[in-house]
């Protein structure tokens, strides 16, 4: 290696330090967008589009509008939603028809993709911003949504 040669990959590496020295400085005095998440429970924002966990929505008579159509089990990617369904017969009609008996969710496996909520023609389901889901066991995060 000749002299020029050195100089020359002295003052290249020496560059290649300064430019990465810059960098780390204005990191270092950037505001800190780090949330000190157990401490600061009380203030901290999430954001409105946030997917946490499904929800069935009730009304004050602790009604639900979902009619058991099975659309949004169909469109689950993984098999998170499982719907259970029973006939009844109409006392005045004498018609048969599906009512919901269980609607199953397992939060442990759910993908948070929305499929379900966008697909449901009822608006029967959508996501709430709960963030704090930790179980020991995977059992715990096996819910059932319906009252």
């Amino acid at each position: 290696m000749t002299f020029k040669e050195y100089i020359t990959s002295f003052f290249s590496g020496l560059r290649s330090l300064l430019v990465g020295m810059g960098t780390t400085i204005k990191v270092f005095f950037r505001r800190k967008t780090t949330e000190q998440y157990p401490e600061n429970r009380a203030t901290l924002k999430i954001s409105d589009r946030f997917r946490g966990e499904l929800v069935m929505i009730h009304n004050d008579k602790n009604e639900h509008r979902c009619v058991a159509c099975g659309i949004c089990q169909m469109n689950c990617p993984n098999g998170t939603i499982n719907v259970v369904t029973k006939q009844v017969t109409d006392e005045e009609t004498g018609k048969a028809r599906k009512v919901l008996d269980r609607y199953e969710y397992d939060l442990g496996s759910c993908l948070f993709c929305q499929l379900c909520v966008r697909t449901c023609p009822h608006d029967a389901i959508k996501f709430i911003n709960t963030y704090e889901h930790a179980v020991f066991t995977r059992g715990k995060l096996r819910e059932q949504l319906n009252h």
